[in-house]
């Protein structure tokens, strides 16, 4: 028998007592499904990258995923998020009879328990272990320690036009938890654009340039801060929740404490 559970919007969704069958359209749900029970994913979309040898059926991207064929594909459950999916395709998963399931990450603990909640009543998995041993490498970071200590930074996530982080993000919060203040955390919008100009006067220490969601690499990126201290770090590990959190604090870590004046 099927039950009424609510997602992390508290929305209802219908969950069969036995799921068999998922579709995620998240990069970082897919690799936490597919790290729990990887016989249960049956489509993902094109930008769903981890694991490398992960065969399902590809079901368009994150913004503009193929509906019908999703539902050809006969989920017991379709994994989404808030801010990566559009409602229009939800809403239209919804009235073709799938069960949908939100999840709404603003900061560690809120993804540590939407993970908890996905796996084990969404997915009707156990508690995989992975999940206790990131909540413990978070839990034992010593800030002071694991990074420059008190820095101030800008972190782009895009570029033509330009935006950051802004007020009540994932990735913000992984960054404080690592000793660095985002600069716009503060900030009316989540993810606000910013001129250059703007981000150049802002004396921040230090400028985070992640590789996801826009590829900041060594040659796009901190070349448009000169004399400015830039880190380049793993998107996977600074904005994507599952399986990647047991290694986040000491990668970031390690790339932070590597950052160069160019």
């Amino acid at each position: 028998m099927s039950e009424w559970v609510a997602d992390d919007l508290g929305l209802p969704v219908q969950v069969p007592a036995s799921v068999n069958r998922v579709v995620s359209l998240v990069p970082s749900l897919s690799e936490t499904l597919a790290a729990c029970a990887p016989g249960l994913l049956v489509g993902a979309t094109k930008w769903c990258s981890h694991p490398a040898d992960m065969a399902v059926t590809r079901v368009g991207g994150t913004k503009n995923p193929d509906v019908e064929a999703i539902v050809a594909l006969r989920p017991d459950v379709v994994l989404a998020n808030e801010e990566e999916n559009r409602q229009p395709d939800l809403d239209a998963l919804r009235a073709a009879g799938l069960a949908v399931w939100v999840t709404r990450v603003r900061d560690l603990p809120e993804a540590l328990t939407s993970l908890r909640r996905m796996i084990t009543i969404a997915c009707r998995q156990p508690r995989p272990a992975w999940l206790e041993a990131a909540e413990s490498a978070w839990r034992q970071l010593d800030c002071s320690a694991a990074a420059p200590g008190g820095l101030a930074a800008v972190v782009p996530v895009w570029r033509r036009p330009w935006m950051v982080l802004g007020h009540s993000t994932f990735a913000g919060d992984l960054l404080a938890r690592l000793g660095v203040r985002n600069v716009y955390g503060g900030h009316a919008e989540r993810y606000p654009r910013v001129d250059l100009a703007e981000l150049l006067e802002t004396g921040a220490d230090l400028v985070v340039l992640p590789d996801e969601p826009y590829r900041f690499t060594a040659s796009d990126g901190p070349e448009a801060f000169p004399g400015s201290r830039t880190a380049l770090v793993s998107g996977r590990h600074l904005t994507w929740y599952g399986p990647s959190l047991t290694e986040a604090p000491a990668v970031l870590s390690r790339q932070l404490a590597a950052a160069r004046v160019r």
